[in-house]
């Protein structure tokens, strides 16, 4: 019941509730672009089109933010006659839709789930233009075609190095074909390429002992129960 009506602030708002979608901004026409076309959002689309067709929404936008008819109550009321796995899936979708991109809770849910990215996610033209440092395209280039690449072409332009990892992912302009590649950028655990700091790997580093601490529940149900010996409440 609590859930229910949990979900139905978060989709609708309350005076006390102001739950908002995840803007997915980016500077760059080209970002915004290749995110649009990820797999990633396709499958997050499908899974958006079904909940929204079974708990009365409009599949075409955010569900968070809507107002069905009826408002809250009336949403409210189409939750209660729903069964949980409608709900649960429902919550996926709110959350999915207002995670912070960038933030603690990415990494943390990343971690626990041990995400790989490059199963929706592979090097595009919007990746290479946003690299601009030297330093992190030589380590880059080590990752995926070797050392030996990589201190031959230190002393290359950035454009040349780009253009050199790209034929390694390739298999082009003679160089073999590298496997699956994701950037430690994008890696759970986030790491980072030169010892400038880097907020992503920091909140995965901060983030780590918390979830090595978490027992599942399964774990918990089956641990013996603490039976307390006599007289020890009065200790």
């Amino acid at each position: 019941m609590a859930l229910r009506l949990l979900l139905a602030h978060a989709v609708v708002g309350s005076p006390y509730w102001r739950v908002e979608p995840d803007p997915r901004r980016s500077g760059a026409q080209s970002v915004a672009q290749s995110l649009e076309a990820s797999p990633a959002e396709a499958a997050f689309r499908a899974r958006r089109a079904a909940t929204a067709k079974v708990v009365g929404l409009d599949a075409e936008r955010d569900l968070v933010g809507q107002s069905p008819g009826g408002g809250l109550a009336g949403l409210f009321a189409k939750l209660l006659s729903l069964p949980d796995a409608d709900i649960l899936a429902l919550a996926a979708v709110v959350i999915g839709e207002t995670l912070a991109s960038g933030g603690e809770a990415v990494e943390a849910v990343g971690l626990y789930l041990k995400v790989d990215t490059g199963a929706f996610w592979s090097p595009d033209t919007a990746f290479f233009d946003l690299i601009r440092d030297r330093e992190t395209i030589n380590a880059m280039l080590a990752e995926v075609g070797g050392k030996k690449v990589a201190d031959g072409n230190v002393g290359e332009k950035v454009k040349t190095q780009k253009m050199i990892l790209r034929d390694c992912l390739d298999g082009t302009a003679g160089r073999p074909k590298a496997g699956k590649w994701t950037p430690k950028w994008l890696t759970f655990p986030a790491g980072a390429y030169t010892q400038r700091p880097l907020r992503t790997a920091a909140l995965s580093r901060a983030v780590a002992p918390l979830l090595r601490q978490v027992r599942s529940p399964a774990t918990v149900a089956a641990a013996p129960a603490v039976v307390a010996e006599p007289g020890a409440a009065a200790t």
